[in-house]
C-alpha cells in the first residue's frame, strides 16, 4: 500500500472514520443482471486492484495488496428486490444500509448491489468502494470500463490473461468506446474524458523530503522552499483545532440517511459566472445558505459553520488517491445569497492556498511512523472541528447506459468521517445530482435540510 492508502486503512480501526464511499445510480429499467455481472467480472480482470485483498505487512510494515485466490464475482455483484410500493426513498434507505455496512476486510474492497422492483419498472444500483482502491475522480473514470454510450452496445471482448510471470500492471483506465460519432470522428468517450479530467489541479507536495526533514531537523534551514511550505501546511492541518460552531449538530453516530437532490446545471453555472465565481463556489454557497437557514428555522441561528471541501491534487503521476481537504469557516448568518457568494469565494480561495501543501500523500508520509492509536485520535479530534463536508465531481454530459438500462441520475455518497453531513455533487446530462449523506444523530430533520437546499438553489438562480 502507498502511504495514503495505509493511512486510510489504519484509520478504520475507529468505525466513525470509515472511508468507504458510494453512489446510487437510478435506471429507467432493470439492467440485464447477467450482462452486468459479465461486464464487472471483465472489469475486475482488467483492473488489478479489484481482485486483490489487503494483507497486514510483516514486522510492522505497511499493509500490502495481494491477489485474492478465492475471488468470487458473485460475492461482489448482487441483486435484491425493493418492497412495495418501490419508491426512490425506499431504495435510498436500502442504499444507506448497504453503504454503511463495513466491507469484508478479507476480500477485495468493493460491491455492487442491484435494487429491482422500483415504481414504473425502474431500478437502482448501489456502488460501494473503499477509498484505498480509488478516489471519487478516478472512480468516475473507472466507471467507463463497465458503462456504455448506447442501450444495445456490444459487450467488449474479455482481455487475454497476462503471460505467466508478467510484472506489467494493467492500465486501470484504458477502455475502448462502444460507440462513436461517424460524422466528426469524435468518440463519446473522449467527450466524457474531457469533462472528467478538466477539474482543478494543484501541485502535489514533496512528501518524502518533508519526512526526511523530520528525521534530520538540523537540515530544515537548508530545505527547499517546496518542502518548507509542505511542512508548514501539514503542521497547520494537524494543529488546527478551532471548534465547529453548530449548536445543533453536536452528536455523532453510525446511523445514516441518504436524500437525493437535483439542481439545473446550466442555471447554476451561469449564476456562478454572473457572480464572478465558479461552480464550486456556487455549490458551497448553497450549502452554507441551507445550513444557516436550517439552524434559523429550528431556533438556533448561527453566525458561521466549519466546512471542508475536497480539492483534487491529481497529476499524471498521481496514484489511486490524490486530493487534499480544504477547511474553512463559511458565513451562515441571514443575508442575501449574493453577499454570501462573495464571502464564500474569498474563504475558499484562502483555504485552497492553505491546503495546497498539505495533500493526502504528504500527510500520510508524515504520519506513517506514528502509532495507529495516536493517528486515529488525531483524526477524530480534527473531524470534530468540521460541521459538514462537500465534494464536486464531473460526470458525463451525455446519456450513459448500464447493462442495457439508461442512467437517469447518479447520486454520489461521500464518506462522513465524523461530520454531520456530506454533500457530494456530480454533473450528469445537464443536471447536478447530489447525494445528501446524513448522520441521523446530528441532523435530526434531514428532509427539512433537503428542502432548504432546494430553496437555496432557487435563490441563487434568481439572483443571476
Amino acid at each position: 500500500m502507498s502511504d495514503a492508502e495505509s493511512l486510510m486503512w489504519r484509520l478504520e480501526t475507529d468505525p466513525y472514520l470509515s472511508s468507504t464511499f458510494g453512489a446510487v445510480v437510478v435506471l429507467d429499467r432493470a439492467p440485464d443482471f447477467a450482462a452486468l455481472r459479465r461486464r464487472l467480472d471483465r472489469t475486475s480482470g482488467t483492473i488489478e486492484r479489484l481482485r486483490q485483498r489487503v494483507m497486514p505487512g510483516p514486522g510492522g510494515l505497511p499493509p500490502v495488496w495481494v491477489d485474492d485466490p478465492g475471488f468470487d464475482i458473485d460475492y461482489h455483484v448482487r441483486r435484491i428486490g425493493c418492497p412495495k410500493p418501490g419508491t426512490v426513498d425506499q431504495a435510498m434507505a436500502l442504499a444507506a444500509q448497504i453503504v454503511a455496512d463495513p466491507l469484508d476486510r478479507t476480500r477485495p474492497l468493493w460491491q455492487f448491489v442491484v435494487i429491482e422492483g422500483l415504481r414504473g419498472g425502474k431500478a437502482a444500483v448501489v456502488q460501494k468502494m473503499h477509498h484505498t482502491i480509488t478516489d471519487g475522480e478516478r472512480g468516475v473514470e473507472l466507471s467507463l470500463q463497465y458503462m456504455d454510450f448506447e442501450r444495445d452496445a456490444p459487450e467488449p471482448p474479455t482481455p487475454p490473461a497476462d503471460p505467466a510471470g508478467s510484472d506489467t500492471e494493467p492500465d486501470t483506465l484504458t477502455t475502448a468506446p462502444s460507440a462513436s460519432d461517424a460524422r466528426t470522428g469524435v468518440s463519446p468517450l473522449d467527450t466524457v474524458r474531457e469533462f472528467v479530467t478538466g477539474g482543478l489541479r494543484l501541485p502535489i507536495a514533496v512528501a518524502r523530503e518533508v519526512q526526511n526533514l523530520l528525521t534530520d531537523p538540523a537540515s530544515i534551514p537548508q530545505a527547499s522552499t517546496a518542502a518548507a511550505r509542505t511542512l508548514k501546511g501539514i503542521v497547520g492541518q494537524l494543529s488546527d483545532t478551532a471548534g465547529a460552531h453548530s449548536p445543533l449538530w453536536t452528536q455523532r453516530s453510525l446511523g445514516r440517511r441518504i436524500v437525493p437532490l437535483n439542481a439545473d446545471f446550466r442555471a447554476t453555472k451561469e449564476a456562478a459566472k454572473h457572480l464572478g465565481g465558479t461552480l464550486n463556489t456556487a455549490f458551497l454557497t448553497v450549502a452554507a445558505h441551507a445550513a444557516g437557514a436550517y439552524h434559523a428555522e429550528l431556533g438556533a441561528p448561527v453566525y458561521a459553520l466549519r466546512a471542508s471541501m475536497a480539492i483534487s491534487t491529481r497529476t499524471e503521476s498521481s496514484g489511486a488517491n490524490a486530493f487534499s481537504l480544504a477547511r474553512m469557516s463559511v458565513p451562515t448568518a441571514t443575508m442575501p445569497i449574493t453577499d454570501r457568494f462573495a464571502l464564500v469565494s474569498e474563504a475558499t480561495g484562502a483555504a485552497r492556498d492553505a491546503s495546497a501543501n498539505a495533500g493526502l500523500d504528504a500527510l500520510a508520509a508524515l504520519t506513517a511512523a506514528l502509532p495507529t492509536s495516536l493517528i486515529t485520535r488525531l483524526a477524530r479530534q480534527q473531524s470534530q472541528t468540521v460541521d459538514f463536508a462537500t465534494s464536486n465531481l464531473r460526470g458525463s454530459p451525455i446519456d450513459m447506459y448500464l447493462a442495457g438500462a439508461r442512467i437517469e441520475g447518479v447520486y454520489p455518497l461521500g464518506p462522513l468521517l465524523g461530520v454531520a453531513f456530506n454533500l457530494t455533487l456530480m454533473s450528469y446530462v445537464g443536471t447536478l445530482d447530489m447525494g445528501l449523506h446524513v448522520d441521523t444523530a446530528a441532523v435530526a430533520e434531514p428532509d427539512l435540510l433537503a428542502r432548504l437546499f432546494d430553496d437555496a438553489f432557487k435563490q441563487l438562480h434568481r439572483a443571476a
